[in-house]
């Protein structure tokens, strides 16, 4: 049976601490579920701090880069897919993820959230402020969820799972 992708999505420069303690954990929770780590693989804010937890427990991660520079890979990121597609890339990101989690909020998250729900993708918010949750509730109602931790969040994740597996099964 094929690996489940979890997609975790965040602001990079831009994320607050409380972003990076919760990408943290989270990088961890994925590995631990046996799970694959996707994020934007570079060595800046969520992305780095998600792969550095899913490493430390021993989780396999890819990261979808923007660019083509190779100083940009975190050091934690396993597979290095290097897109030179810039913004673009964000498609990858969400197409290739079984479920994907926002961890914070920026522009660039924004986009992935909003790409997530275009495409009937489950999105998990995890710390993304009141207004993002109303509009990407409002808008993507039957695929949005909302977490109140790294915790919350993989427990909903594994029930969109199982209800993935439980599908894919029945065809």
């Amino acid at each position: 049976m094929r690996k489940s992708i979890i997609g975790v999505m965040g602001p990079g420069a831009k994320a607050h601490a409380e972003d990076l303690v919760h990408a943290l954990e989270l990088g961890r929770l994925i590995a631990q579920q046996g799970w694959v780590l996707l994020s934007g693989g570079r060595k800046s804010g969520v992305m780095d701090a998600v792969n550095k937890g899913a490493a430390a427990a021993g989780g396999l991660t890819i990261g979808i880069l923007p660019t083509k520079d190779r100083e940009m890979i975190s050091d934690y990121v396993d597979i290095p897919i290097m897109t030179d597609m810039g913004s673009a890339r964000n498609n990858i990101n969400v197409l290739s993820s079984d479920v994907v989690i926002a961890c914070g909020m920026e522009s660039g998250t924004a986009s992935e959230v909003a790409l997530a729900i275009k495409s009937d993708r489950p999105v998990i918010l995890l710390n993304c402020g009141a207004e993002a949750e109303r509009f990407f509730l409002k808008i993507g109602a039957s695929s949005v969820q909302l977490a109140t931790s790294p915790a919350d969040a993989i427990s909903k994740a594994k029930e969109i799972i199982a209800a993935q597996q439980s599908k894919s099964a029945e065809v």
